[in-house]
């Protein structure tokens, strides 16, 4: 039975793959709060708070994702450095201590797969995204380190969904004027799931994307990639 490691499992993205994989893993389950509802080890953890207890992990891992993230939308002037260093330390930092700390076991493990999460904001240049952006642009390039250092005993992908229907973006969709503007910015026209972007991670950390290292799933309605005209 494969050994997977979700870091953020309580909610949002990260509490959709934990339910999805519960049956048939061995899952261990990573959060600040309390401990989700899909049962197996869970280990409590601040990801922004200092060195992962490596001392609490099995001693070997199939797969490790990092789900946790922020949307911090604000101009650029008003982005203070602690607003750029709070980002950097929650999507960078966070999975450079949860990786570090997991990489014996992932090693043991002998084809091991690690999912990252980045953004659409990553590829596709939007206002007031700055620090989130550059955060999550950082992902992508350990991501891809990663997957070339570790070759070709541990995969390393990542995911960038666009707007997504989690507690986190829940300030973005207060109103249905809201949540209807933000639809119509996608050429799908709607907005997206955790319940879809759990299914691309796990896809990731499954048999059938083993011949895929160092790449990006734009799961995001086509945002980063396609315009419609009329």
């Amino acid at each position: 039975m494969a050994s997977v490691m979700i870091v953020g499992a309580s909610s949002g993205i990260g509490a959709a793959l934990a339910a999805r994989m519960a049956q048939g893993t061995e899952l261990w389950t990573v959060a600040r709060g309390g401990e989700p509802s899909t049962g197996g080890t869970h280990i409590t953890w601040d990801a922004t708070q200092g060195a992962f207890p490596a001392d609490q992990l099995p001693e070997r891992l199939d797969g490790l994702v990092y789900c946790p993230g922020s949307i911090r939308l604000a101009p650029f002037e008003r982005l203070t450095d602690q607003a750029f260093r709070e980002d950097f330390e929650l999507n960078l930092l966070g999975a450079v201590r949860a990786i570090r700390a997991a990489l014996p076991a992932l090693k043991a493990a002998g084809d091991a797969s690690v999912v990252l999460f980045s953004t659409v904001a990553v590829t596709l240049g939007m206002p007031m995204h700055a620090s989130v952006a550059s955060a999550k642009g950082a992902v992508e390039g350990l991501m891809r380190s990663l997957a070339a250092e570790l070759a070709p005993r541990i995969r390393v992908n990542a995911v960038a969904p666009s707007l997504t229907e989690t507690r986190l973006a829940g300030n973005l969709l207060k109103t249905d004027r809201q949540r209807q503007a933000a639809a119509e910015r996608h050429p799908l026209g709607r907005i997206g799931t955790a319940a879809e972007q759990a299914a691309a991670a796990a896809y990731l950390l499954s048999d059938e994307s083993r011949w895929m290292t160092g790449q990006v799933l734009h799961l995001d309605g086509g945002m980063s990639s396609v315009r419609r005209f009329g």
